[in-house]
C-alpha cells in the first residue's frame, strides 16, 4: 500500500479481514491504508446452519462478517481496528454462494434469468475482539432474460473473473449486461456500505472529519 494518506491518521492500524479483490478495490480507490488477512471461516457450514435455523439475510450477513473479523482480529494488536465483511445473494428465499466453477456459474445465472434477487452486505468492526459497529444494507437487482447464446459469450468472454462474486457478475463491469433493472447503492452491490463505513472511520478519528 501507499504511505498512509493525508486524512488518514496513522494509528490505529486498519485491517481487512477478506480476500475479496473488489473489497480491497473499494478501500484503495478512497486512499485508505489498509492490511488485508484471510479469515478462517467455514462459510459454507454456518450458512446452512443459519439457513435451518431459519435467520434472515440480513442477520447472517452481519454474523459471518463479525466471524470473519474475530477470526483476524485473534491475530492482530487490540489496537488495530478489523473490518469483517459479507454479502448473501437471496433469490426467491434461497441463499446463493460463490460458485465454484465456471459450471456452477453457468447454472446459477440461468437460474437468476428473469428474476429479481437482492444483494445483502454487511461490515462489521472489531476492535480487541469486541464488536464496536456494524452495517449492513440491501440492493434489489433484476436480470433481464438473455438467451443461452448470450449467456455462454458471457462466460467465455469473463472466464474465471465471475467465480468472485456470489451473483457470478461484477456490475462495474461487464455483468452490466445481464441487468434489466438496478435499485440500491451501488457500493452495497460490489461488497461494502461505504458511506456507512467512512463516516464510521471519521468518528472513530480514523479519517479526519
Amino acid at each position: 500500500m501507499d504511505p498512509t494518506p493525508i486524512w488518514q491518521a496513522p494509528e490505529p492500524r486498519l485491517v481487512l479481514a477478506s480476500t475479496s479483490p473488489a473489497r480491497a478495490a473499494l478501500l484503495e480507490a478512497c486512499g485508505l491504508a489498509f492490511e488485508t488477512r484471510p479469515p478462517a471461516v467455514d462459510e459454507t457450514a454456518v450458512l446452512a446452519a443459519l439457513r435451518a435455523e431459519g435467520a434472515r439475510a440480513e442477520d447472517a450477513a452481519v454474523l459471518l462478517a463479525e466471524l470473519k473479523a474475530r477470526s483476524v482480529s485473534a491475530r492482530v494488536t487490540d489496537e488495530d481496528l478489523v473490518l469483517g465483511a459479507d454479502q448473501i445473494l437471496e433469490v426467491e428465499g434461497s441463499w446463493l454462494e460463490k460458485p465454484a466453477d465456471v459450471a456452477a456459474a453457468r447454472a446459477q445465472l440461468s437460474r437468476l434469468r428473469g428474476r429479481a434477487h437482492r444483494l445483502v452486505t454487511a461490515v462489521v468492526a472489531l476492535r480487541a475482539g469486541a464488536r464496536i459497529w456494524h452495517a449492513v444494507d440491501a440492493a434489489e437487482l433484476v436480470v433481464r432474460p438473455f438467451s443461452d447464446a448470450f449467456l455462454d459469450a458471457y462466460l467465455a468472454r469473463c472466464g474465471p473473473t465471475v467465480l468472485g462474486s456470489c451473483g457470478a457478475y461484477r456490475l462495474e463491469a461487464e455483468g452490466a449486461h445481464l441487468m434489466a433493472e438496478v435499485r440500491g447503492d451501488q457500493f452495497t452491490i460490489r461488497g461494502l456500505p461505504l458511506l456507512p463505513l467512512l463516516a464510521f472511520l471519521r468518528d472513530q478519528r480514523v479519517l479526519l472529519a
